[in-house]
């Protein structure tokens, strides 16, 4: 790979949109569980209306990588992709908040009403909107940032994903702060939800139009040039297929794939259960009417504690570059798994919402590294040649793990934790725990 260095600025520009897209994903990881069970989910089914966004993510990345790895135009490699991803994010984000103010029939149809028919496919268009529109900026920074760079470049990509999480998750409380109604009629979604959507999606557009001028990605001949590739023989290649791929996979691919199963299975349980569990552990909600203030404003403070969780994750984002020199990539993946761990298993004993802050903040150490460790050690264990399509189906590592917690959750949190929500953020510490022993199975590229 070519050593040429990009400047701040140039890194800076490669992820800026990020941001934007990061605020319609936090949005979504907040909200979506207090949006279903305000269109009348129990506790019980709220895992599986989970399922639909790694689903989509686990089919949409790889075509996306497969798809853009062969796409070169007068607009861009991946830019394309990106800006067509972000304009369907907007309009989703739009119509999903006001599923309940349609009027639809009262009837069930697989246990669900039509509100909550109509907010499971918004749900299943917007993240497959967000997928399209975020996969593009981790295969830009592997496109065009050599492997002396791309750690800084991940972490630049990493602070303004946390950035942009911490507005989209205050949103609903600061729009409720500022005196927009922060309840509604049974079955519909307050005001204050629905104007974090309208901005969110306003400040999405803006950021990814920002990256889409800002940024001139390589024509074929300066990324040949540039990752050492012959283009002759890349253009006789033949398309390997995603099971060729998968079989030539370096070893990193699947050690780290199995670290991220027990990662991202634990944060899919915190994003589906935390607003359930903070309303009964710090807001005396009795677990009945979700039209209540109770659980209203735990919702809103689910934004809070996720925003003091970006806050934690930013702070240490700057402790992981010593902790690495220190005790190596994998020994920083597994402090910080750890760290995460001990933040979500004190949950159990909080019954002070500002005291969440600390746990909180405690499993923004986990977010951190699971942001940018695992695709630095990926992406500098691979060449040049389909980097897009091997970012695709790395990003099945996350997909997967989430689906899976998805399908099992409202039987874990039944048999497991006694119906009490609050039982599925301590499972979830378990599980970062077991990703920190799993770290060390880990072959890094320079031991292979």
């Amino acid at each position: 790979m070519e050593n040429t260095n990009r400047s701040l600025g140039q890194l800076f520009n490669l992820s800026f949109g990020f941001f934007g897209v990061q605020i319609a994903y936090a949005l979504q990881s907040a909200n979506i569980s207090r949006i279903f069970a305000t269109l009348g989910a129990d506790p019980h089914q709220l895992s599986f209306f989970w399922v639909l966004p790694p689903l989509m993510g686990m089919i949409v990345q790889p075509l996306i990588g497969k798809y853009s790895d062969k796409t070169w135009t007068r607009l861009g490699r991946r830019k394309p992709y990106l800006l067509v991803g972000a304009l369907i994010a907007v309009a989703v984000m739009v119509l999903l908040p006001n599923a309940g103010d349609f009027t639809f029939s009262q009837g069930l149809f697989l246990g669900l009403n039509a509100a909550m028919w109509f907010g499971l496919f918004s749900l299943m268009f917007l993240d497959t909107s967000i997928n399209i529109a975020m996969q593009p900026f981790k295969m830009m920074v592997g496109d065009m940032v050599n492997e002396e760079q791309k750690g800084t470049a991940y972490a630049i990509q990493s602070a303004l994903c946390n950035a942009g999480s911490v507005v989209g998750y205050v949103f609903p409380y600061f729009f409720a702060w500022i005196g927009i109604s922060n309840l509604a009629p049974e079955g519909v979604i307050p005001d204050s939800v629905k104007w974090s959507f309208y901005i969110g999606a306003a400040i999405l557009i803006a950021c990814v139009l920002y990256t889409f001028f800002a940024v001139k990605e390589m024509d074929p001949q300066e990324y040949a040039k540039f990752h050492g590739i012959d283009p002759k023989a890349e253009k006789k290649e033949e398309d390997p297929g995603f099971v060729r791929l998968l079989i030539d996979a370096p070893s990193t691919f699947w050690t780290v794939g199995l670290v991220q199963f027990f990662c991202w299975s634990a944060f899919l349980f915190m994003w589906t259960y935390s607003n359930g569990a903070i309303a009964s552990q710090c807001f005396g909600w009795d677990g009945l009417s979700t039209a209540v203030a109770e659980f209203q404003n735990a919702g809103d403070w689910v934004g809070i504690v996720f925003m003091v969780q970006a806050i934690g994750s930013l702070l240490w984002a700057m402790v992981l570059s010593p902790l690495e020199k220190l005790t190596g990539n994998k020994g920083a993946y597994a402090i910080s798994l750890a760290v995460g761990a001990v933040g979500f298993i004190s949950t159990m004993f909080v019954t002070n919402q500002y005291v969440l802050f600390v746990s909180y903040a405690l499993i923004g150490a986990a977010w951190a590294a699971m942001l940018a460790l695992p695709f630095t050690i990926f992406t500098n264990s691979l060449k040049g040649e389909n980097m897009g399509y091997y970012l695709g189906l790395f990003n099945c590592t996350i997909c997967l793990p989430q689906i899976c917690a998805a399908l099992v959750g409202g039987l874990v949190l039944k048999y497991f934790c006694s119906g009490e929500q609050v039982g599925m953020l301590v499972v979830a510490g378990v599980l970062l725990l077991v990703g920190a022993v799993a770290v060390f199975l880990i072959r890094e590229k320079e031991e292979e």
